[in-house]
This record gives structure tokens, C-alpha cells and sequence, in this order.
């Protein structure tokens, strides 16, 4: 495997009335090409600024951040949106949606702005996707017009859209009820299993479980790694979910 993200000594501050606040500090840490990681820790912890510094959302304030082996902490902005509409899927926990389109028009709509490929083959994509995900027959409602569940699910394919190699996910669940939130675990672990690398920030013991590897960040520092495995079909999660909540534990979670 190959490693498809890394940070050396990534520092994020922000200046809050004239007063630095250290979000991130000397955080190193890589993730293969293929991985499913996890990122825990406690609110205010520096996770989501992590995620979008490593995904060229935000700039960092020092040290470096590579995608697929470029430093895209160097890079210009219309360098990184490219970077991020070609080779990355972003999944939140608010789903970020036009009003104005249809569900499918949502989902396709990165495709046409990349320009890489026919509209028909995009069209022909999103339509797979939204049927092996269950919404093919939402593709035509409005975004207002279907259930949480299917709305991230619409998210989730429009992530994938692109073929990219890293979906990030922000607390792709923290909305949703248990049924939707199990849809999603599922669809994310099928994207991976798909060869999608995978980094989630999320809040959920039973999230996380489904994850080949976590990361626990306090105060901007990497405190601790839990090493699950790849999860198989079959596996029993409660098992994995208690690995997690014992090393939780340990971490003072």
C-alpha cells in the first residue's frame, strides 16, 4: 500500500480576540491508500480542524501536508479545488445540498464541474450509485421531500461520484437516527471495501468500530492508536464496539 495522506509537524492556530488558540500542534500521522481511519477525542479537540486542514479546506499555520505524494499545503487555491473536486468526497454531518435541484441533479453536479468526462456516463454513474445505495427512486424529489437517511445516502453518492481516492467524513451519522445512521456505516464501509480510502471524525463508539484503524486527538496532540483490522462481513460489531469503548477508557474518554 501506498501512502495516500500525511502531516509533518502540522500546527493550526487561530486568533481569537488577540488571543492564539494552538487547535493543532506538531500532529504527525499517515494513512494508507485503501484505510478506513477513525478520528476520536473530546469537543474542542482539534478533529474537525484536522480534517479540513488535511483536505486543504483550511491552510495550516506550519509544518506540511501531503496528498498522493503532493504538498498541497503549498499549493495555490485553484490548485486545491481542483485537488478536491477531482480526487476527494466530502461527506457532513449537515448535508450541504442545493435547494434548487433534484436529488440526482445534486449528486451529479461535481461530475459536470470537473469536466473530466460525458455528461451521460456521469448521469449513468450517479444513477448505479443511487441504486445500490436505495434512492433511485428519489432521484427526481426535492431535497426537502426525503428522509434524513436518504439525504445523507444522496450525500454519500455524491461524494463518490468523482471515483476519488479519500472520502473525509465529518460526523457523517450525528444527525440521524439508529436505522440511518446504520444505512450509512454500511454504504461507507462499501465504498471502502470499493478501494476508497476512507477519514471520519465522529463522536460514536459503534461508528468508529467499523473502522481498520483510530486515532484519539486531546488538545491537538495524538494521544493514542487503536488497531481494528479490516472489518469482514459476518464479524459481530458489538465485539469490535467493545475494543473501542475498553481502549476509550483508557484514553480517559
Amino acid at each position: 500500500m501506498s501512502t495516500v495522506i500525511e502531516t509533518r509537524d502540522l500546527c493550526k492556530t487561530y486568533i481569537v480576540n488577540k488571543q492564539s488558540n494552538n487547535v493543532l500542534q506538531n500532529v504527525n500521522f499517515s494513512v494508507e491508500e485503501g484505510e478506513f481511519v477513525s478520528v476520536m477525542g473530546p469537543s474542542g479537540s482539534g478533529k474537525s480542524t484536522l480534517l479540513h486542514t488535511v483536505s486543504g479546506m483550511d491552510n495550516v499555520t506550519a509544518g506540511s501536508v501531503f496528498f498522493d505524494g503532493e504538498e498541497i499545503s503549498a499549493m495555490k487555491e485553484k490548485q486545491l479545488l481542483n485537488l478536491r473536486l477531482i480526487k476527494m468526497g466530502f461527506v457532513f454531518q449537515q448535508m450541504y445540498m442545493m435547494k434548487k435541484l433534484s436529488i440526482i441533479d445534486n449528486i451529479i453536479l461535481p461530475g459536470f464541474q470537473a469536466k473530466i468526462r460525458p455528461r451521460e456516463e456521469i448521469r449513468k454513474d450517479a444513477e448505479e450509485l443511487m441504486r445500490k445505495l436505495g434512492i433511485i427512486d428519489e432521484a427526481d424529489r426535492e431535497i426537502t421531500e426525503v428522509s434524513g437517511g436518504q439525504l445523507q445516502r444522496a450525500c454519500l453518492c455524491r461524494a463518490l461520484i468523482n471515483h476519488p481516492k479519500v472520502i473525509f467524513a465529518d460526523e457523517p451519522t450525528g444527525a440521524l437516527n439508529s436505522k440511518a445512521s446504520n444505512e450509512v456505516m454500511e454504504r461507507l464501509l462499501d465504498a471502502n471495501r470499493m478501494g476508497t480510502t476512507i477519514l471520519m471524525v465522529t463522536h460514536s463508539e459503534k461508528v468508529a468500530s467499523i473502522s481498520d484503524r483510530m486515532i484519539y486527538l486531546v488538545d491537538g496532540n495524538i494521544q493514542g492508536e487503536l488497531i481494528l483490522g479490516k472489518k469482514k462481513e459476518g464479524d459481530d460489531l458489538s465485539i469490535r464496539e467493545r475494543q473501542v469503548r475498553n481502549w476509550l477508557g483508557e484514553m480517559g474518554w
